[in-house]
């Protein structure tokens, strides 16, 4: 039997961005879904012409650690992705891009989430500007060699799930995963 999406009989709002879906799976038995509406994220890998990586170290209270991740955020409505990669960049770290391509787009968690991660490589990255943080954030600039980042990952000192998933996507691109 081939696999089929359910059918959504009605949604509604329990929160702002917390959605409700009554579903009929393709069985015709009933279930419910909730799915959270987040926006668009972008992610930046970013390396200088010394093949250091520039990555952040930042506060994320919903595991209560201080990790070490790829700089981005959230896609302003209405910007384009790959802006909003570079302008991430520029604001959590003060570095610009030279030159970038995007290596992906990934789901973060499809089973409860519609949105996109943009993955995007920046090489040749230059320190320019002076950082410009949200309210919320407080941010050190940490350059790590980038052949040092896959064993970093194995030590378990680079956490984020998802930001490995983009050091995947990049390390693929640059033909270094066979």
């Amino acid at each position: 039997m081939p696999l089929e999406p359910w059918k959504i009989l009605s949604s509604r709002h329990l929160f702002p961005k917390f959605r409700s879906d009554k579903c009929e799976l393709p069985s015709g038995k009933p279930y419910t879904a909730f799915v959270m509406e987040f926006d668009s994220w972008a992610n930046i890998f970013a390396l200088t012409k010394n093949s250091e990586v520039v990555l952040v170290k930042q506060y994320r209270h919903g595991v209560q650690e201080i990790l070490l991740e790829l700089p981005g955020g959230v896609v302003n409505e209405g910007e384009d992705p790959l802006e909003g990669a570079k302008r991430e960049l520029v604001e959590e770290t003060g570095y610009s891009v030279g030159e970038i391509i995007e290596v992906g787009c990934l789901y973060p968690n499809p089973a409860i989430q519609q949105n996109t991660l943009y993955c995007y490589l920046a090489t040749d990255v230059e320190l320019t500007h002076s950082q410009h943080l949200d309210e919320s954030e407080e941010i050190e600039v940490c350059l790590v060699p980038l052949d040092e980042l896959p064993g970093m990952v194995q030590r378990g000192e680079f956490k984020h799930a998802l930001h490995v998933a983009i050091l995947f996507q990049v390390l693929a691109h640059l033909g270094r995963i066979k």
